[in-house]
């Protein structure tokens, strides 16, 4: 599990600072996105949200949330960056294929760059400058294999 969750890459210290810049640019563009959503998951106000996969607009604003704000915040630390991107992505994805699927390729280009990223971020992982390389130096080093 640690393997899978926390291996950040062995890679040249200018690859782990882009790495770093990267995860933290990301990750700081994609929470602000998230915050706003978070304050309306518990407002006073009723859910008025797109239910593009069909669980409903409180759940579908759930999912967004988990993603947008939580593993946004795991990405700028470098914590289970791999499993962090894979909502990330997967709700991009959503919105540019789903959601804004008859908006043209204007609405979809935002969400496609950011997949793109988290895409690169699930392959690359997070570099040696992450929460991701502690853990790994200290228990990844008693499993075998490397990144």
């Amino acid at each position: 599990m640690i393997k899978v969750l926390f291996n950040p890459g062995k890679y040249s210290t200018r690859i782990d600072t882009v790495l770093l810049l990267l995860r933290v640019g990301i990750g700081i563009f994609m929470l602000t996105h998230g915050m706003g959503k978070f304050t309306r998951l518990f407002g006073d106000e009723p859910i008025r949200f797109s239910d593009p996969l069909g669980v409903g607009a409180p759940i579908s604003l759930a999912l967004a949330v988990f993603a947008e704000f939580f593993c946004s915040l795991f990405l700028i630390v470098g914590f289970a960056t791999r499993a962090a991107a894979i909502p990330l992505l997967i709700t991009m994805l959503v919105a540019a294929l789903i959601v804004h699927a008859t908006d043209g390729f204007g609405k979809q280009e935002l969400p496609l760059l950011h997949s793109l990223v988290y895409l690169s971020l699930l392959i690359a992982g997070a570099g040696r400058f992450s929460i991701d390389h502690l853990i790994w130096s200290k228990y990844g080093s008693a499993q075998k294999g490397g990144s």
